[in-house]
């Protein structure tokens, strides 16, 4: 009786297996016709991504469908841009959907480009694409593309300050991310460091938060007597500027310069 039970189950997966062949065999298979094109952006778009507006429309990315002959399934599209000029070498998938269109929020195609390694708060040509694919093993297929150009916004750590003042780039607004943002230094928690352009004889200020919007944080901040109140040795370049809200004054030549506060040695350098 035992050898019956083994001859039965042998049988069964024997003709399991030849059915499991004969469905590979039989499975249609899907072969590309017909690949999307892409209709917008094209290559008269143009456009400053800020942060202030991050959750608004970019741009609405619009393309006809792709066909595939063979057993109807459904079919994915993936954005992709790319430097202009690589020839797609190295693209970065904004986002997939199986619509013929999809919007981009600011917020979504600033960490696109962000991640794809474009230049921030610089004007950028970049190729942009649609990618179909459906099944598995189908052949991909890509659509025409496009050059745009497009200036991401700097993505600011949670943790850093930020200078504004008639001394530094941005002078006193906050306008179009126009404040210089005052990172901690790597590894530290209480030491803050920045390379910026200083002007001579002008006045700054160190803000403590930053709401992303041209009006600015006003509100927590820190000025000369802050420091010298609590006994920081501040560099001889920086002194009161005696302008009624007691802000900073570089007094060094105009240039580049490395600004430090060092809260555990409470000391404030211009190197």
């Amino acid at each position: 009786m035992k050898n019956i039970y083994k001859i039965l189950i042998a049988f069964i997966g024997v003709l399991a297996v030849s059915c499991n062949a004969d469905d590979v065999e039989n499975r249609p298979v899907i072969q590309p016709v017909t690949a999307p094109v892409l209709l917008s952006p094209k290559n008269d778009f143009n456009i400053v991504l800020t942060k202030d507006k991050e959750k608004e429309i970019a741009t609405t990315v619009i393309w006809d469908d792709a066909k595939y002959d063979g057993t109807q399934t459904v079919v994915n599209y993936t954005i992709e841009i790319a430097k202009a000029g690589t020839k797609f070498a190295a693209p970065v998938a904004v986002t997939t959907t199986t619509a013929r269109f999809r919007a981009l929020t600011v917020a979504e195609l600033n960490a696109a480009l962000v991640n794809g390694g474009f230049i921030e708060k610089q004007e950028n040509s970049v190729d942009i694409r649609i990618k179909a694919t459906v099944g598995i093993g189908a052949e991909a297929q890509y659509s025409n593309f496009y050059t745009f150009k497009a200036t991401p916004y700097h993505t600011p750590l949670a943790t850093s300050h930020w200078l504004v003042g008639a001394a530094t780039p941005g002078g006193w607004t906050w306008d179009g991310d126009a404040e210089t943002e005052f990172p901690l230094v790597v590894g530290q928690t209480n030491i803050y460091q920045v390379t910026v352009v200083l002007k001579s004889g002008e006045a700054f200020r160190e803000f403590l938060g930053n709401n992303f919007t041209s009006n600015g944080n006003w509100d927590a901040s820190h000025n000369y007597t802050y420091y010298s109140g609590l006994g920081y040795t501040i560099d001889s370049e920086l002194v009161n500027a005696g302008d009624g809200d007691s802000n900073f004054k570089y007094t060094g030549p105009t240039g580049s310069r490395v600004l430090k506060i060092d809260n555990v040695a409470k000391t404030i350098t211009v190197d």
